[in-house]
C-alpha cells in the first residue's frame, strides 16, 4: 500500500500500479494514438497535396502536438485521470495526496511522456518505474502524481476444513482464553493451505503451531492426536463457542426488547390502561361467574336466572356506593349495620 496523507491528515491505503500493468496501459494507449496519428496524416497528405513542403512541414508538426501530445493531456484531464489503456488495466492517475488530477498534472505527465517514452522508446520510463518505490516515472515525479490500482482482486475466503469426527466435543473444556488473534489467524491460513504446502513443511509447521497452542491453553493435546487433528479440532471448538454467543447475545436483544415494550403498559411504567381515566386510581372489576341453569320439572322450559351486574366504578373522590366512607352509620363495604 502507498499510505498516501490527504490534505485531512487521513491515510489512504492505495495500492500502486507496478510496472507490468502500467506497461500493458502504455501499450494501449500508444496503439490507439498511432493508429489516429496515421489516420489523420494520410487525410492531411491528400488535402495539402498543393502545398509547398514548409506548409506540409508545419501542418505535420501540427499534427504530432496535437494528436501524440495534446490529445492524451485532454483525455486525462476530462476523465480525471483515466486514458483508454488506464480503463482497461483498472488504473488511475491521482494526486500525492489521493486527489484527481487538473490540467497541469496532466500537462506536466504529457510533455514528460514525449522525452521519457516517445523519444527514448520507454526505456527512460521503465527504469525510472522500477527504481522507485511506488513506481512512479519522472512525468509523476514532476507533477506530484500516482498512478493506482482501482480495481482490487477480490480476496478468495477458503472454508476451515472440518476435524475428524472422532474429535468433534474433544475440547469442550479448553480454556481459550489467551490464544491471541494473531495465533488464530495463522492456525486458519495453515488448516486452508495446508494441503499446498510440502509435507515435510506442512508436518512442522503443524507442530510449531500446536505447541504454541498448547503453551497458550496450558492443556497437552489428547495422546496419539496428529498435530493437524489437534489444530483442526480447536479451530472447530473456537468456532462452535463464537456461534453459540453470537446467538446467545441475541436472544438476549430480544428479550430485552419485548420486556421494555411490555413494561410500557403497566401501571408503574408510565403508560395507558384500556379503559382507566388519566390521572383516576385503578378500579378492579370483579369477573362475571356463570350461573348454571336452573332445570324446572318435566314439560317446563329450562330458566336461566340473572346474572348480576358488576358493580359501576366509582368517579375519583365519590363515596363508595351505598353510603359514606365514614360517620354515617355505614361501613366502607356499602351494607348498613343492623339496629
Amino acid at each position: 500500500m502507498s499510505g498516501v496523507v490527504t490534505g485531512d491528515a487521513v491515510v489512504l491505503g492505495l495500492q500502486p500500479a507496478r510496472l507490468p500493468s502500467r506497461a500493458l496501459a502504455v501499450l494501449i494507449d500508444l496503439v490507439v494514438v498511432w493508429a489516429a496519428y496515421l489516420l489523420i496524416m494520410l487525410g492531411l497528405a491528400v488535402a495539402t497535396a498543393s502545398l509547398d513542403e514548409a506548409a506540409v512541414a508545419a501542418v505535420s508538426v501540427v499534427a504530432f502536438l496535437l494528436v501524440l501530445v495534446g490529445a492524451p493531456i485532454a483525455v486525462e484531464t476530462l476523465s480525471h485521470g483515466r486514458s483508454l489503456g488506464k480503463m482497461a488495466c483498472g488504473l488511475r492517475v491521482v494526486r500525492d495526496d489521493g486527489g484527481p488530477i487538473r490540467f497541469r498534472h496532466a500537462l506536466v505527465r504529457g510533455a514528460m511522456g514525449v522525452v521519457e517514452i516517445l523519444m527514448t522508446f520507454g526505456v527512460v520510463a521503465c527504469v525510472a518505474s522500477l527504481v522507485s518505490e511506488r513506481g512512479r516515472r519522472l512525468g509523476d515525479v514532476f507533477a506530484g502524481t500516482l498512478v493506482v490500482r482501482e480495481r482490487m482482486p477480490a480476496a478468495r475466503v477458503l472454508p476451515v476444513p472440518p476435524p475428524p469426527p472422532w474429535l468433534v466435543g474433544r475440547f469442550a473444556g479448553l480454556d481459550l482464553s489467551a490464544v491471541p488473534e494473531a495465533l488464530w489467524l495463522e492456525v486458519r491460513q495453515y488448516l486452508t493451505r495446508a494441503r499446498e504446502l510440502d509435507p515435510t513443511v506442512g508436518r512442522r509447521l503443524a507442530e510449531r503451531l500446536a505447541d504454541e497452542l498448547v503453551a497458550r491453553t496450558g492443556t497437552p493435546p489428547p495422546a496419539g492426536v496428529p498435530a493437524y487433528a489437534y489444530l483442526a479440532g480447536v479451530v472447530a471448538e473456537r468456532q462452535a463457542r463464537d456461534t453459540r454467543r453470537a446467538f446467545t447475545e441475541a436472544g438476549a436483544g430480544a428479550n430485552v426488547g419485548n420486556r421494555t415494550g411490555a413494561g410500557t403498559g403497566d401501571g408503574g411504567g408510565g403508560g395507558f390502561e384500556a379503559g382507566r381515566v388519566f390521572g383516576a386510581p385503578a378500579v378492579a372489576v370483579p369477573p362475571v361467574v356463570a350461573v348454571p341453569p336452573v332445570v324446572p320439572p318435566s314439560g317446563a322450559s329450562p330458566v336461566t336466572p340473572p346474572v348480576a351486574p358488576p358493580p359501576a366504578a366509582s368517579p375519583p373522590g365519590a363515596p363508595p356506593a351505598g353510603g359514606s366512607s365514614s360517620g354515617g352509620g355505614s361501613s366502607a363495604t356499602g351494607f348498613v349495620p343492623p339496629a
